[in-house]
């Protein structure tokens, strides 16, 4: 329903037609078109919506042609409502009165907008209408059988408001309702019967004490007053009874007399009236009100209306009558009682009250209207308005009367009848004047002697309500019946025995009432001559009545009194003032004379009617001249109070000084207390704090204990400590305060309005004397109260100053300093110590103001001055304990907080260069304890800019010396302050510190310039060392933040060039608007200079609201640019975002709605807009620009932060950089499908998505800092960080799982714990449940990075891997400090939400059960619990989780730190081993959160023989689990459960595809060709593209051996036929299996028989037979072609050798390259286009002749005509499978390293074996071999590439040195692996930009040249020669040595990651013959060196170990020298 509303405003408000299938989404909820012709017809709640919906969009569209077509639905609707069904579904309208209600206010409007719908529609609702009335006479109602409740709601929706209906409509409607409804058929025509009583009395017409007729009250009926009207659920009943009612009506008051009848009983037509009354049904009563409602609409809109009007005029006389008779009726008289009654009496009421509206308007009626139409010149006869007159006071006096007066309708209708009366009294004439005020009399006389009325009353209200505004209109008309009518009622004020003596409880209700009114009436009309009137009579009777004993009326007079004396007339005051202070006084001394024999009423007066009098008074007065008058009389009455009082009893002062307090709190309220005041009013203002202190009437001011030196008191003064005086003073001290609770924050609202109490500060003496006299000089406490006074005083402070050192100061002095105490105490802690808190514009202003006045002249006393300044730092410290303690959550409060703060701390900086050095101490002292406890004012903007105006706005000092000393100390404060601050917020504190800098440049003060740099150029901004430091993501939002230049981190150049950057685009904008404003065509010179000069056109408004627009546009553009793939220019985008910010900062305070809404989008846009376009260079522009919002408009701060956080939650919706989940960007796992990791490969992502990912991190250091800002303050904007977290961890899989986002997704954790933590410590209303839930959703996602395989990625970004290490140990140490609340584990319990809901923390905590219901003891440790996040988990669970999360943490920290520091070596590790059993409690704990967990263990601690144990139990006993989880295989396919053929093999169908090396280790021997085994792994084979398996192709091969159910060759065929190039390499793999011939069998070697030489021909001849023609044409020219190639071998061998260069040349110009799909087998992307015939090369080879051809080649999918050349040897004779191997463990290391992004170079050359002893190798492009090299050059290494690149340190030779490093590196840890010996020069190359490329690997692993003697101990080679270029200093400690170690380290951390991989690649070929596994145990070995029992830091060290060894190593010279003496290879 919502976004259908929202839809109806979209379409409603858009300026063009919106589209047809707009309109359809809103006709496709109505009903279909011809619904109504079905009867019934059912709607849903859908359809009833969506009529409403499209009559909402109808009446607010601007499209007004379709509207008539389009409202037909709402007319069909409203035609068929009678045949309308409502269905009982969840969505259907519940109100149906309120729905049709809604639905007729669209109509209206409809009608409005388009008057051509208005026929039709007043056709179909006169038709509805008039069948309603007619059937609702019927027996048996259709409609009230069909649908009741919905024909019933549109009646009373039409009565409310009835749409406009023709005239002709109208007239039939309003006919109906007359005839039908309003006057029955069957109504008596018979005259109104006369008045009469039951003993022929005529009763008079007023009852009211004058005629001496005493009223009778008839008690109600039982409990009529709690009910209001009740209506009936229908219309309709089989019968009704019409009243029969006569409506004539009665002239004069003989005809109403009867009204009046209250005596015995009814007439003979009050008793007819009453049995037609109790006969009538609800529904008719009902329908009589609807009807009268209906009627008055109609008629508006009716043609010929005069009749109609006179008959309803008629009808509405007729029902006050009938209602003024039933009121009359008794109780006892009634037939019918209870609810029945009570519901016809209101709907009879509610009828009477809608007949007084239609008397309104013929006595007071509009001319515009039909009812004034009725009469002639549209005015009533005077006998009418006479009669109506008569009979609306009538009937409002039965109302009185009534036992019914309670009911609130009852009381309504008096309101409207007297309303009317009133308002229509004047227009008549002045006799109709005076008759309708003397009604009014009696009226206001019978209302205030009813026992149950009181003033309160809204009856007697609405009674002297009507006076009032009879009398205001009359002012001018009548003064004497005016005057002659309140001086009837005054008289009643001084009537007393004689009507006591009668009826003193009815004169006393009476007097009360009447008294109360006449206050009212005087108030309201605020007429002093009203006034006059009635305040001497007042005044006299309170004279002349006994004032020891008042009455209740004495006490109502007095409050009286009190009201009138502030209507603004200056005598009435000033005589009710010395009434009531004078008559204050004498009750005082009444008091003293009778303390015990008090009189209730005289106790009442003296505590709360006169105390009530001068509060009302204080409140209400206005003038200012009266209040200061006022304010002088009440202190000097407070004085006189304390001075009569102070020698009495010590209650006695409390009890009258006390009830003074507030109204003296409230007259001194517009006192400011910092101002200067008269020293009159200040010494009265002393003396009340003075017995304000020595009562003890202030609250409390101590909360904690006193300190032992106030409880050492002696034995005398703990015996004085016991009196009464000294425990109440105690109380007033510590408490409990046992006073009146207004008294104590009456005088916390005095601390607000009183100034400091140094009345003359330089004339101490006279000011004691003044003191004195404040005492009796009779006064038997004065002499015990010395030592009391300084015993409280010293309790008072804490006990800081004893009793002792206070000796020289008196008593009277004591309890000033009490007083002191007490004032400075509450008024700084109350709302932390602001005097002008209730101001919202505007600095608030420090009470320090008031405290520091004590400080600035000492006082002669230097105990006084001791007390001054220990006062001074009790009320400090009250007012941070304050702020310490308040939880604000909302905005409002939080500025209150901030606000407060900055007022103190800007008060204490301007402060601390004060003339006086005591000052100056204590603003110091004050400010660091200030900063210390709320840090937020470092980095506050007014603070900041306090403390930098220090620099140059010093007051004058004493002398020179304290100039220059206070000028270093300000300058060294400074400092500080900028220091801490950037500590805490560097981001923030860099933004002010900007904007600063550019308003101060702005204003060309140069010498405040020039300080502030000299200042600034001493202070390093170094980001490491903040607060925040440790997360390397705030260090690099600071330096975003700083222009995005880490090289300037000193706070000046930051400062300096950032702020003029801001004021360049401060100053484009100013440009932009002038010029913007400015029409050059139109203008004149003259002109367009003085339109510049002026500031452009006035309408500044309309041209900020225009840029803005223009900016919104811009920003959008860049968006929808990078949405379409564009590049995004950064400075073009820069300039746009600082441009805008500069835009919004130029007009902060929007003034209009159209303004603030525009700035409110571009704030919107400037913060969403790097959300999305996200990269770094974006984000780092929009940090830059968020600070400076932060910095230049706090008010700003909370609507910024919460775009970010939407924008931040939209990123994460969205699926961007750290919440991109999804194989396409895991990164290295992507890159390395299927070979290493499983899953279909796929085409890398557009974007990187480590771009992405550092944004977002960028973006966390952003919100850390804000974090550190916001935190200390508990604010809305916490709140908001709370809701970011919620979002970001709402579920645990959308994260990415890119190694590259490791320090991001931890910085991100991070900032959920930092967040929790200031949550918990600022007392969060979400309350620790909440914060405890988000802590559990922190570590379920911690979690779920350790549910992958550990990775690495290389960062192009220097340091990042540095950085990443960093983040995740920050977040292990706030997580190992982070303890969550132990109670909330049992707070958790209940009935538990879905695991995959996705619930917020607030949204969670419906879901759990009460604390009363929780279990408690040991049941709650023992019980398992469904958590929300966790599922069933017990508390031990909860321990052993943290723990094991902390473990994670901890080695997660330690391999990243081990990546980036791979040369950092640890004396003990970080991480200690554990025992097999702490393995089994973690394997258990990570299964329970997530079976990947346990897993991924294994992973990380490979060498653990217990870990993998416990997981491979637990594997086998939850396979059904586990199903999707590939890396589960090895744990239950094992050679055990082969044997076994165990039942947990049936699983493999229904698991998912490992990886291809995974499945190839399943094809070895010990598998034995399992079928279930082979049939997963071939339906893995089958599940990837057969070009990614074609890698494998040996391994495929050599499983043919296994292969004895013919699975891996149906594969084999399978993927043949799907692939072309897959099927060539089988073939040539297998034909380098084939038996070899004759002739290639060797004399002295001879040849083992293969199981493989039956099978590979068989295989061969079947994939060549299943060729398509098209695929076998492709086999043959692909075929041919190389074998006539390979063949030219055989030809050149018995040639001689000098004639074999041009036997290959021959040879080659015999053969064609057939078609241009030939390719070139080492390199199928790469296809041949011709051969270059002078190419041809005979090598040397002691088998037949190798040869080398050069091709022309293409790319596949490159630029056909883009030729280039490869070479490739053709070998005959040797067997190349060896090197196939070991090329293929170099090309996964390769993939490897690419993958992860480690610089290291390897080339693996292509090499294909195409028959026994043939094969075709890939010559290394542009590469000479060492030895080559040497033949032609003297020197080393060393000397040939300066030769080739330049001397050392050109940039040629440095960067072909990197390369030699890289690739030698990468061929290092190649080497280590496969330990490929025979490593001569000639085997080593070296292309044209220096890189290095190991080739020939015909000795690898466990073999070595010469028989096996290994020679060759070094694990890679690394000649001296090698050394020279590696490591310049020559002993491993030069730079570039420590870079090629460390590459290795990371290479072969990388290679161990994937060691399973690399594995069984070797292993699958252990069966094939190859040389290197004649020997020893070759995988054994090769697991070894990559040792899998090493963590990450131990395995580098080995690695710098090995590459230590392998160092310039003898054996590696000697066997270079064997092969230069042996083979004359050059060395």
């Amino acid at each position: 329903m919502g976004a259908l509303t929202e839809l109806c405003n979209v379409l409603a408000e858009t300026k063009c037609a919106p589209s047809a299938e707009a309109i359809a989404v809103l006709r496709d909820q109505c009903p279909a078109p011809g619904f109504s012709q079905r009867t019934p017809v059912q709607l849903s709640g859908r359809q009833f919506n969506g009529i409403l919906l499209l009559a909402r969009y109808l009446s607010r569209t601007s499209d007004r042609d379709n509207i008539p077509e389009i409202f037909s639905l709402v007319l069909e609707f409203f035609q068929g409502v009678t045949s309308i069904v409502k269905d009982d579904s969840t969505s259907s309208p519940d109100n149906m009165d309120l729905y049709f209600e809604e639905l007729l206010k669209y109509v209206v409007e409809v009608t409005k907008v388009c008057p051509a719908v208005s026929r039709n529609l007043s056709k179909i609702i006169s038709g509805f209408i008039e069948k309603f009335i007619l059937d609702s006479l019927q027996e048996g109602s259709i409609l009230a059988k069909e649908n009741p409740s919905l024909t019933k709601a549109l009646f009373s929706a039409l009565a409310k408001g009835c749409p406009s209906l023709i005239a002709d409509d109208a007239e039939r409607i309003a006919q109906r309702l007359l005839e039908h409804w309003i006057i029955p058929v069957e109504s008596s025509l018979a005259p109104f019967p006369p008045p009469e009583t039951h003993n022929g009395e005529s009763p008079a017409m007023y009852h009211t004490p004058e005629n001496n007729v005493t009223l009778h009250t008839e008690p109600s009926i039982d409990d009529p007053y709690e009910l209001s009207a009740i209506g009936s659920n229908s219309f309709h009943t089989p019968k009704s009874t019409p009243s029969k009612l006569s409506p004539s009506m009665t002239d004069g008051s003989h005809g109403t007399a009867g009204l009046a009848d209250r005596v015995n009983g009814l007439s003979k037509g009050g008793r007819k009236l009453q049995a037609s009354f109790e006969a009538e049904s609800l529904d008719t009563l009902e329908r009589q009100d609807l009807a009268m409602q209906l009627f008055v609409q109609v008629l508006e809109q009716a043609r010929d209306s005069d009749p109609l009007s006179l008959q309803l005029r008629a009808a509405s006389t007729r029902h006050l009558k009938d209602i003024a008779l039933l009121l009359k009726i008794r109780k006892r008289d009634w037939t019918v009682d209870g609810v029945p009654l009570l519901a016809k009496m209101n709907l009879k009421l509610q009828t009477a009250q809608r007949a007084c509206v239609v008397q309104q308007r013929f006595l007071k009626p509009d001319p515009n209207t039909n009812l004034s139409r009725s009469y002639s010149n549209g005015k009533l006869p005077k006998t009418i308005i006479r009669d109506t007159h008569s009979l609306l006071m009538d009937v409002a006096d039965a109302c009185i009367v009534s036992p019914w007066r309670r009911l609130k309708s009852c009381e309504a209708l008096v309101g409207s009848l007297v309303s009317v009366v009133a308002q229509a009294g004047a227009l008549h004439g002045s006799q109709m004047f005076k008759i309708i005020l003397l009604r009014f009399k009696g009226l206001l006389l019978a209302a205030c002697a009813q026992v149950d009325v009181s003033c309160t009353s809204p009856l007697l209200s609405s009674v002297v309500k009507s006076v009032c505004t009879l009398i205001g209109e009359g002012w001018n008309l009548d003064r004497t019946a005016i005057e002659s009518f309140l001086l009837s009622l005054a008289a009643y004020v001084r009537e007393r025995l004689a009507q006591e003596k009668k009826d003193k409880q009815m004169t006393a209700v009476t007097q009360l009432n009447v008294i109360s009114s006449l206050a009212d009436i005087a108030v309201s009309l605020k007429k002093s001559d009203a006034v006059d009137l009635i305040l001497p009579l007042f005044i006299e009777s309170l004279e002349e009545g006994d004032a020891s004993v008042p009455s209740l009326v004495r006490l109502k007079v007095l409050n009286s009194l009190a009201r009138m004396a502030c209507l603004g007339c200056n005598k009435s005051y000033r005589e009710v003032a010395v009434q009531l202070t004078r008559g204050y006084m004498s009750r005082l001394l009444t008091l003293e004379s009778a303390f015990s024999r008090l009189a209730p009423e005289l106790t009442t007066e003296c505590e709360e009617t006169l105390p009530s009098a001068f509060l009302y008074i204080s409140q209400s007065l206005k003038d200012p001249n009266m209040r200061t008058d006022y304010r002088q009389r009440l202190l000097i009455l407070c004085s006189d109070v304390g001075l009569a009082t102070e020698s009495k009893e010590y209650r006695s002062g409390q009890k009258l000084l006390g009830p003074l307090l507030p109204a003296v709190a409230e007259i001194c309220s517009d006192l400011d207390p910092a101002e200067e005041m008269e020293p009159q009013l200040l010494k009265l203002l002393r003396n009340l704090w003075f017995y304000i202190a020595l009562f003890g009437l202030a609250p409390p001011i101590q909360k904690v204990p006193m300190s032992s030196k106030s409880a050492s008191l002696s034995r005398s003064q703990v015996t004085m400590s016991r009196s009464q005086q000294t425990m109440n003073g105690m109380y007033a001290i510590s408490g409990p305060y046992l006073l009146s609770p207004d008294w104590a924050a009456a005088v916390i609202r005095l601390t607000l309005a009183t100034p400091a109490l140094v009345v003359n500060p330089m004339k101490w003496l006279e000011d004691e004397q003044e003191l004195n006299a404040l005492h009796n000089a009779d006064s038997r406490r004065r002499v015990t109260n010395e030592k009391t006074s300084l015993i409280m005083l010293s309790a008072a402070l804490g006990g800081q100053v004893d009793v002792a050192s206070m000796s020289t100061i008196t008593g009277v002095k004591a309890t000033y300093l009490l007083a002191v105490v007490f004032l400075e105490t509450l008024r700084m802690s109350r709302r932390g110590g602001i005097l002008n808190d209730k101001e919202t514009t505007g600095n608030r202003r420090s009470a320090l103001i008031c405290l520091f006045k004590y400080l600035e002249t000492a006082s002669p006393n230097a105990a006084v001055d001791q007390c001054l300044t220990t006062i001074v730092y009790r009320a400090f410290g009250a007012a941070l304990t304050w702020l310490g303690e308040e939880r604000l959550f909302s905005g409002d409060e939080i500025e209150v907080k901030q606000g407060i703060l900055t007022a103190h701390a800007c008060f204490l900086i301007k402060h601390a260069t004060h003339r006086e050095e005591s000052v100056r101490e204590m603003a110091d002292s004050l400010l660091n304890q200030l900063k210390n406890k709320f840090p937020p004012v470092l980095w506050n903007k007014q603070c900041l800019e306090a403390m930098l105006r220090l620099l140059s706005e010093q007051p004058p000092l004493q002398s020179v010396v304290d100039a220059t000393a206070v000028r270093e100390l300000s300058h060294q404060r400074v400092q500080e302050w900028i220091t801490y601050a950037l500590l805490y917020a560097p981001s923030t504190t860099q933004g002010l510190i900007q904007e600063y800098f550019r308003q101060v440049t702005a204003s060309q003060n140069v010498a405040h310039s020039s300080d502030i740099i000299a200042l600034l150029s001493d202070i390093r901004l170094d980001p490491s060392a903040s607060i925040m430091g440790a997360v390397p993501a705030v260090t690099a939002a600071t330096a975003a933040a700083a222009g995005g230049d880490m090289s300037r981190m000193d706070v000046l150049s930051v400062g300096i060039t950032s702020a003029n950057v801001k004021s360049k685009y401060v100053g484009e904008i100013a440009g932009m608007k002038r010029m913007l404003g400015v029409s050059m065509s139109t203008l004149t010179l003259n002109e367009m200079q003085r339109t510049l000069r002026n500031g452009g056109t006035e309408n500044e408004e309309s041209l900020h609201v225009e840029l803005i627009e223009r900016f919104i546009q811009q920003l959008r553009q860049f968006e929808t640019d990078s949405q379409r793939g564009l590049s995004i220019e950064k400075e073009r985008y820069r300039d746009a975002c600082l441009q805008a910010a500069a835009l919004l900062l130029s007009n902060t305070k929007p003034t209009s709605e159209v303004t603030s809404k525009a700035t409110f989008q571009l704030l919107r846009v400037l913060c969403w807009s790097p959300a999305r376009i996200f990269t770094t260079e974006v984000m780092e522009t929009g940090v830059f620009a968020w600070t400076w919002l932060f910095a230049a408009a706090p008010h700003f701060s909370s609507l910024v932060l919460a775009e970010l956080v939407d924008a931040w939650l939209w990123t994460v919706e969205s699926r961007r950089g750290l919440f991109a989940a999804g194989v396409s960007n895991s990164g290295p796992a992507m890159q390395l499908r299927p070979q290493l990791f499983p899953g279909q490969p796929g085409p890398p992502p557009a974007q990187d998505p480590v771009e992405a990912i550092i944004a977002h991190r960028l973006w966390l250091g952003f919100f850390l800092d804000r974090l550190e800002v916001i935190k200390h303050s508990g604010s809305d904007q916490l709140l908001l960080m709370m809701r970011f977290m919620e979002g970001s961890v709402q579920t645990h899989t959308h994260f990415s799982s890119h190694p590259g986002a490791v320090g991001t997704f931890f910085t991100l954790l991070f900032l959920g714990l930092k967040t929790c933590e200031c949550l918990v410590q600022s007392g969060s209303p979400n309350g620790s449940l909440g914060v405890q839930l988000l802590r559990d959703r922190i570590y379920r996602a911690a979690f779920q990075w350790f549910a992958v395989e550990p990775t690495w990625h290389e960062s192009k970004i220097e340091g990042m891997a540095a950085a990443e290490a960093q983040a995740v140990a920050t977040f292990t140490q706030q997580l190992v400090l982070d303890m969550p609340e132990t109670t909330s584990q049992s707070e958790l319990q209940g009935r538990p939400p879905s695991r995959s809901a996705r619930l917020t923390s607030s949204a969670s905590l419906r879901h759990y059960s009460s604390p009363s219901s929780r279990p408690t003891g040991n049941l709650i440790m023992q019980m398992e619990i469904e958590h929300p996040v966790w599922g069933k988990i017990d508390n031990d669970s909860r321990a052993n989780q943290k723990q094991l999360l902390c473990m994670l943490c901890q080695h997660e920290s330690d391999r990243l730190d081990t990546w980036a520091y791979p040369l950092k070596v640890y004396a003990v590790p970080r991480l200690q081993k554990m025992i097999p059993e702490r393995w089994g409690n973690f394997v258990k704990t990570a299964w329970a959160v997530d079976p990947r967990i346990a897993l991924s263990l294994v992973a990380r601690f490979p060498g653990s023989a217990a870990l993998k144990a416990e997981v491979g139990n637990l594997v086998q006993n939850n396979l059904k689990d586990l199903t999707n989880v590939p890396g589960a295989l090895p744990y239950f396919v094992t050679p055990k459960s082969v044997e076994e053929d165990s039942s947990v093999l049936q699983w493999l169908p229904h698991w998912a595809p490992c990886s291809i090396t995974n499945a190839l280790a399943f094809l070895t021997p010990a598998y034995k060709g399992h079928h279930r085994v082979m049939a997963y792994v071939l339906r893995v084979m089958e599940f990837y593209p057969p070009e990614k398996v074609t890698f494998f192709m040996p391994q495929l091969v050599q499983a043919l051996r296994y292969d004895q159910g013919g699975l891996v060759e149906g594969y084999l065929m399978v993927a043949a036929r799907r692939s072309n190039l897959f099927s060539h390499i089988l073939i040539w793999q297998l034909q380098g299996e084939e038996a070899p011939a004759d002739d290639d069998i060797k004399e002295d070697n001879a040849v083992e028989d293969s199981i493989l030489y039956e099978i590979v021909p068989k295989i061969k001849q079947r994939i060549i037979r299943s060729f398509s023609p098209e695929a076998h044409d492709i086999f043959l020219r692909e075929f041919r072609f190389f074998d006539k190639v390979t063949s030219i071998s055989g030809v050149l061998f018995p040639l001689a050798k000098e004639e074999r260069r041009a036997g290959i040349r021959r040879e080659l110009e015999k053969i064609e390259v057939e078609g241009d799909n030939i390719y070139l087998p080492t390199a199928p992307h790469m296809l041949v286009r011709s051969i270059k015939m002078d190419s041809g090369i005979p090598l040397q080879s002691a088998a037949k002749v190798p040869i080398m051809i050069t091709f022309n080649v293409v790319e596949k999918d490159g630029d056909p005509d883009d030729f280039k050349p490869q070479a490739c040897i053709f070998k005959v004779g040797d067997d190349c499978r060896q090197d196939v191997l070991a090329l293929q463990v170099i090309a996964l290391l390769r993939d490897i390293w690419r993958a992860i992004g480690v610089n290291l170079y390897v080339f693996p050359y292509g090499v294909l074996p195409t028959g026994y002893g043939r094969g075709i190798i890939e010559v290394v492009p542009n590469a000479r071999s060492r030895s080559q090299m040497g033949e032609v050059t003297d020197g080393g290494l060393f000397e040939i590439f300066q030769q080739e690149y330049g001397p050392v340190g050109s940039a040629r030779f440095e960067e072909a040195r990197n390369k030699f490093i890289v690739s030698s590196a990468g061929y290092a840890v190649a080497s280590l692996l496969l330990q490929p010996k025979d490593r001569h020069n000639g085997n080593l190359l070296f292309d044209n930009e220096g890189r290095l490329v190991h080739i020939d690997f015909g000795f690898i692993l466990e073999t070595s040249p010469g028989g096996n003697m290994r020679f060759e101990s070094a694990d890679f080679k690394l000649s001296h020669e090698m050394t020279q270029l590696l490591d310049p200093s020559g002993v491993m400690k030069s730079d570039t040595w420590n870079y090629f170690v460390s590459l290795c380290v990371k290479g072969y951390l990388a290679a161990r990651l994937h060691m399973d991989g690399i594995l069984n690649t070797v292993n699958l070929m252990i069966d094939s013959g190859l040389p290197c596994f004649s020997r020893g145990d070759p995988i054994g070995n090769l697991r070894k060196r990559l040792h899998p029992e090493l963590s990450e830091r131990e395995a580098a060290t080995f690695m710098i170990k090995t590459c230590a060894d392998a160092y310039n190593k003898w054996s590696t010279a000697g066997y270079d020298l064997i092969q230069y003496l042996q083979q004359g290879i050059e060395r």
